[in-house]
């Protein structure tokens, strides 16, 4: 099984970053050009075609979760150190202590909200390497475990600052043993969205945030203040998390009018993923309360449900969503109704 690397920052932000030529940005470039080189290489190895959808996970009880945290020291191997597991007191290092921290919240989602036993369904031990690299700007899943770097100190901060990047990373894992979408086209798209609405919902339920009162920002806290932005994307308005002079201006589309046709970044993956980000948020907006009721539920129940083909498109997975809102909520209810309205704002046809 070839599973795809998944990274949090798109590649397109890493070339941009990696060609500034300014030297208060020396230290920032040349760790983006470090990071593009292992997504790309990650890419080109890893750019067969995912097998079949397995069926949908339907487990047993969660069990407790089952956390260990090592420290590559400025290494590239993994996983490094061990220097945290389950029950451990805290560090007293922050990347070591928070991924400790985001890992524990993103099972407590699955196993309070959906009934999951970890990432795999089936009791998956969750384990996360820190300082991974010299100023690596990135945190990646690479199949088995999560990996952070700490940022270069110009541009990015240490990638275990944001419990949306560790969250977002994580269900890259519950796609790969759920759905298998593949990392390419809008069915990549929508596996990095997938990631987006979990690595969101992570946050909003630790926070005890309503649909109202959430950021519905991916990545927030990882920019330093020299950055003009917020966050690495915004799911409520896509194209607005940042506009800065050294990065450039968030590239997403909010819907299907202003669809990016690329093949770089596996065909848009990162870029053309706002347009279910925004569907999503406009389900929540809908129904009001918490995100990850009835919206989580429904988009949850279509990534699990082993309806998805690999090659899924935005119809297609548009198409399962409103089935899933049918069997769970029945046809004609407001579920059901906001999900077809939140589609048809995005221009994705059913």
């Amino acid at each position: 099984m070839h599973v795809p690397f998944c990274s949090i920052v798109p590649p397109y932000l890493l070339r941009r970053l990696a060609k500034q030529g300014a030297p208060e940005f020396s230290s920032a470039a040349r760790a983006a050009r470090e990071a593009l080189g292992h997504v790309e290489s990650f890419h080109s190895a890893r750019s067969k075609p995912a097998p079949e959808a397995p069926a949908g996970i339907r487990q047993a009880k969660p069990g407790p979760a089952n956390r260990s945290i090592f420290d590559a020291g400025g290494a590239e191997i993994l996983p490094g150190k061990l220097v945290r597991k389950e029950g451990d007191a805290a560090t007293g290092d922050p990347a070591a202590d928070e991924a400790y921290e985001g890992l524990g919240h993103t099972h407590s989602l699955y196993a309070d909200v959906f009934g999951r036993n970890s990432i795999d369904g089936a009791g998956l031990p969750l384990n996360a390497t820190v300082h991974f690299g010299k100023l690596y700007d990135n945190a990646f899943w690479d199949g088995k475990q999560m990996v952070f770097g700490d940022g270069d100190g110009e541009v990015f901060q240490r990638f275990t600052k944001s419990l949306s990047v560790i969250g977002h990373e994580l269900a890259h894992g519950v796609t790969q043993y759920s759905a298998a979408l593949a990392y390419r086209n809008q069915a990549g798209a929508l596996n990095e969205s997938m990631s987006d609405v979990f690595g969101a919902l992570v946050e909003q339920y630790v926070r005890n945030q309503s649909a109202a009162d959430a950021s519905w920002l991916i990545g927030e806290g990882l920019f330093t203040p020299e950055v003009q932005g917020s966050a690495l994307r915004s799911m409520k308005a896509p194209g607005t998390a940042y506009d800065d002079d050294v990065l450039g201006k968030d590239p997403q589309p909010d819907s299907m009018d202003t669809y990016v046709k690329t093949s770089a970044d596996n065909g848009g993956v990162h870029i053309n993923s706002g347009i279910p980000n925004r569907a999503f948020y406009l389900v929540a907006e809908s129904l009001g309360g918490n995100a990850w009721d009835s919206p989580g539920r429904i988009w949850y129940e279509t990534l699990t449900g082993g309806s998805l083909p690999a090659a899924a498109t935005f119809r297609v997975f548009a198409r399962a969503t409103a089935a899933s809102a049918v069997e769970l909520f029945g046809s004609g209810s407001l579920e059901h109704d906001a999900v077809l309205q939140a589609w048809e704002t995005v221009k994705v046809k059913l």
